[in-house]
């Protein structure tokens, strides 16, 4: 006899959303992480009583009412709106391009001004279907936009020329002609309180959680111990790699406690010129204080600069890399992983699918509930 209904791979959001689910309707879950702490990527650890996010920022927003009254049962949010800045060569310009943006760079004043240099600049470039990120690029906000905010960063960031890059990454580009800074188009953002590590522990609150645990180097004693596993481990590591790894992108970060209070006076500062070598710098403390608590007058700050690298077997998988190529390969591994009746394969990795939280969560409720049959489906 099993000693578990489901065994959980992976205890960041996609496993802990399933686990809460699943205990909820009476199963008996273990989770496990190869991991030495809980919540993965979104995992908070707390330094001079700020929350630095070890694997880069995460922002929650979303417009789903269903995922927003889900997670506000294990925390409460803060008010954080994200409003990054660019900084390209000492010149500061706010992000997402809207009215601020169009005033510094070209000294315009209202929209109709605004919108007008851009179309004059779109018409001077010729581009009627664009073919790639750079002519998507510059038919959303002209060349001088482009060459300034857009072009380097995002090259740093794909480790590829943006001429190579395909025009649908930055399709959803926000551009506003209003003086409105907020990056999210939302009706719901911010941070959880206490931090998304405590967002996770509350998800997985009376669920046995077992870290230091590689799943794969024990699968078949770990398997005998659950009737049912739910995997948000790398799709292609669990197949061994036997059609050949998927790619992503990788991020390096390098985390400094300085002796001063406040380092740039914004949460995210992007480095947008191409000499710069990292992409952006992350100031975690303004995610937090000024929002939700007293620590305005705290003597330190944690600043973080992340580096975008190609990514090898072995480090740390970020953002799929969704070409033709990776996307062909992914379908071959789906379609092992479908004949592995016992196994539900979910998450960023699992799936190999950029995922934003909100969708995480909405999707691990969608499967954790047609998994566990529950009433409310019918």
């Amino acid at each position: 006899m099993s000693k578990y209904d489901y065994l959980i791979v992976g205890a960041g959001l996609y496993g802990a959303v399933f686990a809460q689910k699943a205990k909820a309707a009476g199963k008996k879950v273990l989770v496990i992480d190869k991991r030495d702490h809980i919540a993965g990527n979104i995992y908070t650890k707390t330094v001079e009583g700020i929350h630095v996010h070890q694997y880069g920022a995460h922002i929650f927003h979303t417009n789903n009412q269903t995922v927003w009254d889900y997670v506000n049962q294990f925390t409460a949010f803060n008010r954080f709106t994200n409003s990054p800045v660019a900084n390209y060569h000492g010149e500061l310009f706010s992000l997402p391009f809207n009215m601020y943006t169009f005033n510094k760079m070209w000294g315009v004043v209202t929209p109709e001004e605004a919108a007008a240099k851009i179309e004059e600049q779109k018409k001077a470039a010729c581009i009627s279907n664009p073919r790639n990120l750079e002519e998507q690029a510059i038919s959303l906000v002209g060349t001088d936009i482009y060459e300034k905010l857009i072009k380097g960063y995002t090259e740093k960031q794909w480790g590829r020329p943006c001429t190579e890059l395909p025009a649908f990454i930055i399709k959803r580009l926000p551009v506003r002609l209003t003086f409105d800074n907020n990056y999210f188009n939302a009706l719901y953002q911010g941070i959880p309180v206490g931090g998304y590590t405590k967002l996770v522990a509350n998800l997985l609150d009376g669920i046995k959680v077992r870290l230091n645990t590689d799943y794969l180097a024990n699968q078949a004693e770990l398997d005998a111990l659950a009737e049912k596993v739910v995997y948000t481990g790398p799709i292609d590591a669990y197949f061994g790699y036997k059609l050949g790894p998927l790619e992503y992108r990788s991020v390096r970060f390098e985390t400094e406690l300085l002796d001063k209070p406040n380092y740039q006076g914004v949460a995210a500062m992007n480095y947008t010129d191409r000499e710069t070598p990292w992409t952006r710098i992350i100031e975690h403390k303004w995610f937090q204080f000024g929002k939700d608590d007293a620590g305005n007058d705290l003597p330190k700050t944690v600043i973080s600069r992340e580096y975008s690298s190609e990514w090898k077997v072995g480090d740390e998988p970020y953002y799929p890399v969704n070409d033709a190529k990776n996307s062909a390969r992914y379908q071959e591994y789906k379609a092992l992983a479908d004949q592995e009746s016992n196994v539900i394969f979910g998450g960023r990795l699992g799936e190999y699918k950029y995922y934003d939280m909100d969708a995480v969560i909405a999707r691990a409720l969608e499967v954790a509930e047609a998994a566990l049959d529950h009433p409310e489906k019918e």
